[in-house]
């Protein structure tokens, strides 16, 4: 695809999903989240800064990294309206986010780990299961797979 010329500075929805790669229906929803904004033209169509454009990359791949859309959005705010995220923005936005990123991490971790260690009981009742019956809260009624007795 060709660059845009540099004395283009608004795009239609179409163009967008086209550069984006992001479907037209899903660019309505950012606009409709605040995420991104459009001007209409007196015919009522669409037209977004050429900003945008770095702007959805950002939304894309802050999304494939687990964040919330709202949280996205949250840092998009900062930007001023027609502003693309430079260099030193994405750096900020990773600094923000690295402390939760590596949070969620280390709870996948410890979820794994402690998945790995019930996994050989079957029943998860012995005393060692964390995940679904803490304190071994199940132990108390008897043996074997208390939760199926019950249904």
């Amino acid at each position: 695809m060709a660059p845009l010329p540099a004395d283009v500075t608004e795009i239609t929805i179409g163009e967008l999903a086209d550069r984006s790669g992001v479907p037209a229906s899903a660019l309505r929803f950012y606009e409709r989240q605040g995420l991104i904004r459009s001007r209409r033209t007196s015919g009522n169509q669409r037209r977004y800064d050429r900003a945008t454009l770095r702007q959805v990359a950002f939304i894309r791949a802050s999304h494939h990294l687990g964040i919330p859309l709202t949280v996205i959005g949250e840092v998009l705010a900062l930007l001023p309206e027609g502003v693309a995220p430079s260099h030193d923005f994405w750096v900020k936005a990773s600094e923000c986010w690295s402390a939760e990123l590596n949070s969620r991490i280390q709870r996948l971790e410890r979820m794994r780990d402690r998945f790995t260690e019930c996994i050989g009981c079957g029943c998860l009742s012995f005393e060692q299961c964390t995940l679904v019956n803490a304190n071994d809260d199940l132990g108390r009624d008897g043996a074997g797979p208390r939760r199926l007795f019950n249904s």
